[in-house]
């Protein structure tokens, strides 16, 4: 008798990792029915080093350098990540093989008195890890603080309902609150206006070892319009300069062979933003690469070098 192959996963531990990575192993499991699957879970530096902002410890590689190696090494066959937690360019040896169709790419505010961004009190503290996040708000809001807040989502909620922190709200992914069953904590889904996401937002990615046997399986997990906005999305921020300690927006949507997408960069005190659009043709990933490069540097034209030049 065959014995059954064991694809192993690999994934941060925290309650959204988990989440995640069981959506990617049903997916799998559908797909491929003459399959097993064992779940690893693994604590990362970024996991670990709650206290310190993530653009003084490496960046978003924190979350991901552990499982990478553990991908190189065999221990796993597939990494199952946030999108937006992977650097632009894929570490050596390691590749996106399969990206799933994206839940909300919105961001969301919860606030401690259920009060939108609109009614906070001037001078009023709002949490957020993110620099994106944070010079949009200040750019939409200049009367109200930011101030860093780390750890996973249920962590930071705690934060926030502390009566004695510092927080009035917060500023989390739709998606996650979503896939947790959180969604009745949020007080405000912020517009695009307001706020556009990161680059990948509500997106997951599947990662494996280049050259691993089998990887044409794991095809069948991949959501083509997602892939290919997230791609452009993603050659948009890297053409920037790519790294989580720019404040650099982009959402797309693939429909009928072309794309559209608007990207942002947002000077980090907010006193100034640069927005750009296009809408083209793309037939492919190697398309969507070309025009989230031309995105990018229609924004430079328009300003997004300077406002990133102080930062860099």
């Amino acid at each position: 008798m065959q014995s059954r192959v064991i694809v192993r996963i690999g994934a941060r531990g925290s309650n959204l990792s988990r989440t995640q990575v069981e959506e990617v192993r049903q997916a799998l499991l559908n797909a491929c029915p003459g399959i097993d699957t064992e779940v690893e879970s693994f604590v990362t530096t970024g996991d670990i080093r709650l206290e310190t902002p993530l653009s003084l410890i490496g960046g978003k590689g924190v979350f991901t350098s552990e499982i990478e190696a553990a991908l190189r090494a065999g221990r796993i066959d597939l990494a199952v990540h946030s999108l937006k937690d992977l650097p632009v360019e894929d570490p050596d040896g390691i590749a996106i093989v399969a990206i799933p169709e994206r839940a909300s790419v919105a961001d969301v505010l919860i606030s401690r008195t259920g009060r939108p961004l609109s009614d906070l009190d001037s001078g009023a503290v709002v949490g957020t890890s993110s620099l994106r996040r944070s010079a949009q708000l200040r750019n939409h809001r200049p009367d109200i603080r930011t101030e860093s807040i780390r750890g996973n989502v249920e962590t930071r909620l705690r934060k926030l309902m502390d009566p004695d922190g510092p927080y009035d709200a917060i500023v989390l992914a739709q998606a996650g609150l979503s896939r947790l069953g959180l969604g009745d904590r949020i007080t405000e889904v912020l517009d695009f206006e307001t706020m556009l996401p990161a680059p990948g937002q509500g997106a997951l990615a599947v990662q494996a070892a280049i050259g691993s046997h089998n990887l044409n399986r794991y095809a069948a997990l991949n959501h083509l319009p997602t892939a290919l906005a997230v791609t452009a999305e993603r050659s948009f921020l890297q053409a920037l300069g790519g790294g989580c300690s720019l404040p650099v927006a982009a959402f797309a949507e693939w429909s009928d062979g072309a794309i559209s997408i608007r990207g942002r960069v947002t000077q980090v005190d907010g006193l100034s933003q640069v927005d750009v659009a296009v809408a083209e043709r793309c037939p492919d990933a190697e398309s969507a690469i070309e025009i989230g490069k031309r995105l990018a540097a229609l924004a430079i034209e328009r300003g997004a070098d300077v406002l990133l030049g102080a930062i860099r």
